[in-house]
């Protein structure tokens, strides 16, 4: 006997079809008396084996019974249920804050031994990062003079990515607001758990636009409990003459702002002045303590709608050749000039 580990059926309202058949002969008017209005040819012989098809069918009723029975049950869509599982139970909401303001588009970084922008930089390192994320939701905010959520906190690390890699220097105005991107995202992730709310900023800059002062999006982001790792981005190498280049000492990027920021809310400053200490500081990131989810187990569903279907084109075929085989034994037993009745 086949085991057709059937659990439930998705739509077991079907099953109420499983009489039309007999009602349908009952109820509906019968062909059989009303007038023909179009006479064929050979009609005799199509009426002989009708007749002998009937006669069969007659004596196998159970056969089609059989098979309307079990093509209702695949229509009823069965399903099995799979033992529980538990998805993944680690993972942090993890939003990613990538300054696009115009000091992004210096060219002092390299990627094999060529010479990119500092965008471009970003785009390689930490698309590699955001790809190891696997459990995380992931969001991304860019900012320049505004701050603007690209990609809301989602699983699907591939949108995060592609949103990454089509921006441009830019594209949110060529000054800096840190406080504002701060502020925003905050105020994406205070509705998530407290223990996963992780921030990452990346910025080449000073605050030199927005409403809202760095400090104080540090305090409200500590009063939210989002820890904020922020990353100063660039080169101590601004400019050269004659192939000499000039040292900035970091002049361009509030590194004591960042740290503070860092210090307030319970994250890490991180300095990249190329793009293996950029790398590096990801790699770091892989390592931070990830927050437990509260997930429930899962049971996968396997259709199983192809077993009666299977078994009720078996069983027709077998009806059909059945049925052949009858009308050919009755041919065979017939002479030249033999009146049957």
């Amino acid at each position: 006997m086949i085991d057709w580990g059937i659990s439930e059926f998705d739509w077991p309202w079907l099953a109420l079809a499983l009489p039309l058949p007999w009602l349908l002969r009952r109820w509906l008017p019968s062909a059989a008396g009303s007038g023909i209005a179009l006479r064929i040819p050979f009609l005799d012989e199509i009426a002989s084996a009708i007749s002998s098809g009937r006669r069969s069918s007659a004596r196998t009723p159970w056969l089609a019974w059989l098979v309307w029975g079990l093509l209702i049950v695949a229509a009823m869509r069965p399903i099995s249920l799979g033992e529980p599982t538990a998805p993944p139970t680690t993972g942090r909401d993890l939003l990613v804050a990538v300054d696009v303001s115009g000091s992004m588009a210096a060219e002092d970084m390299q990627i094999g031994r060529q010479a990119v922008s500092r965008l471009s930089a970003v785009k390689a390192v930490v698309g590699d990062f955001l790809e190891r994320r696997v459990g995380d939701r992931l969001g991304l905010l860019l900012f320049g003079q505004r701050a603007y959520l690209v990609t809301p906190l989602t699983m699907d690390r591939d949108a995060v990515k592609a949103q990454l890699l089509d921006s441009q220097v830019g594209i949110a105005g060529r000054e800096t607001a840190i406080g504002d991107a701060i502020g925003l995202a905050v105020k994406r992730l205070r509705d998530r758990p407290q223990e996963q709310r992780v921030l990452i900023l990346l910025t080449d800059g000073v605050n030199t636009a927005g409403a809202l002062e760095p400090e104080r999006a540090a305090e409200l982001a500590k009063a939210e409990n989002v820890r904020v790792y922020t990353i100063g981005m660039g080169s101590d190498r601004s400019g050269g003459l004659f192939g000499m280049a000039f040292s900035t000492n970091s002049a361009e990027i509030d590194e004591a702002a960042l740290k503070a920021i860092a210090r307030e809310t319970g994250g890490r400053y991180f300095r990249a002045r190329d793009t293996a200490e950029l790398a590096g500081i990801y790699a770091e990131m892989d390592r931070l303590e990830p927050a437990l989810l509260e997930a429930e187990p899962l049971r996968p569903r396997h259709e199983r709608f192809v077993w009666p279907l299977a078994a009720a084109l078996l069983l027709a075929m077998a009806g059909l050749i059945m049925a052949a085989l009858g009308g050919h034994r009755q041919s065979s037993l017939r002479r030249p000039g033999q009146v049957t009745t």
